[in-house]
């Protein structure tokens, strides 16, 4: 298995990929949306994403990181933001590789940590993170708040 930072020449696996993961949340998009997303979070450089490939060369997974400022640190850090394995290469330590190189990432950028949420039905996901060494925070809760679209 290899995994590398993904770049343009990836977005065709990204894209489908990525379907895979709003399917898995429930979360049906278009994939010309989906597309037009990865093509922009790799256009302006906002996030990072690494990509896992197979011996042969097929996508496997990814990874999706936003930098943020850790206010309470006073440090940077990193929104581990999305996981994605496909079913089949799952159980392979594919997900552990791109969590690892997620954490390679941060390190190497000086980041005081990682931050990352699951949906709590997620317990395949929940065990490897605490496998990893993640600590469920249990001093915060999560809070959302849906903007109307531009225009509305």
């Amino acid at each position: 298995m290899r995994i590398h930072a993904a770049g343009p020449a990836d977005l065709d696996d990204l894209t489908r990929l990525f379907a895979g993961y709003l399917q898995f949340y429930r979360e049906e998009k278009p994939l010309a949306a989906i597309r037009v997303f990865l093509a922009q979070r790799l256009s302006s450089g906002d996030s990072v994403l690494f990509l896992a490939r197979d011996a042969q060369g097929a996508a496997l997974g990814f990874v999706q990181l936003y930098p943020f400022q850790a206010s309470l640190a006073l440090q940077p850090a990193w929104l581990l933001s999305d996981l994605y394995v496909l079913a089949a290469a799952r159980r392979q330590g594919v997900g552990e590789a791109l969590m690892n190189s997620a954490r390679a990432h941060a390190e190497s950028t000086g980041a005081c940590g990682l931050q990352l949420q699951t949906a709590k039905s997620n317990l395949a996901g929940q065990a490897l993170y605490e496998r990893l060494g993640y600590v469920r925070d249990e001093l915060f809760h999560t809070y959302w708040l849906a903007l109307p679209p531009d225009g509305d």
